[in-house]
């Protein structure tokens, strides 16, 4: 089955005073009608960035970007200026993480719909204001007319965030890319959105690629998963596989950094050593490996490559540890082992593969 938006080998980088940042390096996915991508990773790992290059927000006289955004069977990265302003907001929509810097302070709500509305179909100011309200309504907003004649600072940041849904669904989009839909939104409306994006997702049919840092939300509204780190995608599953078998260990970090109703609540939380690394200067070899517990000498030299995992197109990971031994430090960790059970668990699994094979 063909995907309905196709990402082969995206590189996206930005001249700066400091140098290059390369904030996407080979970035590629593919997102099928109906179903959910979810993009995690760290602050600065390249989700947003990725994510604004199938909208054509990233071009400008001091970036550069490369590879291939195919929707549709249309290539983006090589549409001219007219062509992505057809498809923003009318086949592709976005909901941005702040719904308080993303609408007019000074233009009502109601008018900032019609302007979405009228600026990719034929339709009356008139038509175009029902249409709004017909949005609104559905998103859940109590007494549409009267919101929509309100600024955006009347709103609570629930309803604003409901606002934006409304806006990216107004021209019935076929792709919605939700960039931290929940951020800074109190649990129980959290939910609401989710339960919304959910629903409409449900009735109409549309792709959603979900960009978040809080795995909770992946688990609840995605069907795959991209694990991004330092701008390259590290691993790459079905949902259900990656939690139940991640096979990075910057995966099993942001796992063991996430609560979990199934632990004791005193547990502590464990924190994912360093720092993200500099995307002007990143480290030789696999990028991961100032952080990580497990590396190897030949780690800080060689650069992985995404690969199958045991076989299975579906799972990829980008890791030099071998199969065998990611899978043992998985199951001790599962276990809760101390870090001298897993560095033991380590050294066994590496020595089970240094082995002759009979």
């Amino acid at each position: 089955m063909s995907a309905l938006l196709e990402v082969r080998d995206l590189s996206v980088s930005f001249q700066t005073e400091d140098g290059i940042v390369r904030a996407v390096d080979g970035v590629s996915y593919r997102v099928q009608t109906g179903r959910t991508l979810g993009i995690v990773g760290e602050s600065g790992s390249g989700k947003t960035v990725s994510s604004l290059s199938v909208m054509g927000l990233t071009r400008g006289p001091r970036c550069s970007v490369g590879g291939s955004i195919l929707f549709g069977g249309r290539d983006l990265v090589a549409a001219s200026g007219d062509e992505l302003r057809r498809v923003r907001g009318n086949d592709i929509a976005m909901i941005f993480q702040d719904p308080s810097s993303s609408l007019h302070p000074y233009f009502r709500v109601g008018d900032q719909l019609v302007e979405a509305v009228r600026a990719h179909r034929d339709m009356s100011r008139r038509r175009a204001l029902e249409r709004a309200l017909e949005l609104l309504e559905l998103v859940g907003i109590p007494d549409a007319r009267r919101r929509a004649r309100g600024y955006a600072h009347e709103l609570s940041g629930g309803m604003r965030q409901r606002v934006m849904i409304a806006m990216a669904l107004v021209n019935d989009p076929a792709l919605l890319i939700a960039d931290e839909p929940t951020t800074a939104l109190d649990v129980t409306v959290q939910a609401q959105i989710l339960e919304l994006l959910a629903r409409l997702q449900r009735e109409r049919g549309m792709a959603i690629v979900l960009v978040t840092h809080d795995l909770g939300i992946v688990a609840e509204m995605a069907d795959d998963v991209a694990v991004m780190y330092a701008g390259r995608i590290v691993e790459q599953a079905p949902v259900a596989t990656l939690f139940d078998a991640p096979e990075h260990p910057y995966t099993w970090g942001l796992l063991g950094s996430t609560p979990r109703l199934d632990r004791p609540r005193e547990e502590d939380l464990v924190a994912i050593a360093g720092r993200p690394p500099s995307l002007v200067d990143r480290p030789g070899g696999c990028h991961f490996h100032p952080r990580c517990p497990y590396v190897r000498d030949a780690h800080r030299r060689v650069r992985p490559e995404l690969e199958p995992v045991a076989g299975d197109r579906d799972h990829l990971a980008a890791c030099l540890l071998e199969g065998s031994t990611r899978r043992a430090l998985w199951r001790a960790l599962r276990l809760g082992a101390t870090p001298a059970e897993l560095r033991a668990a380590s050294a066994a699994a590496d020595a089970a593969d240094a082995e002759p094979k009979p």
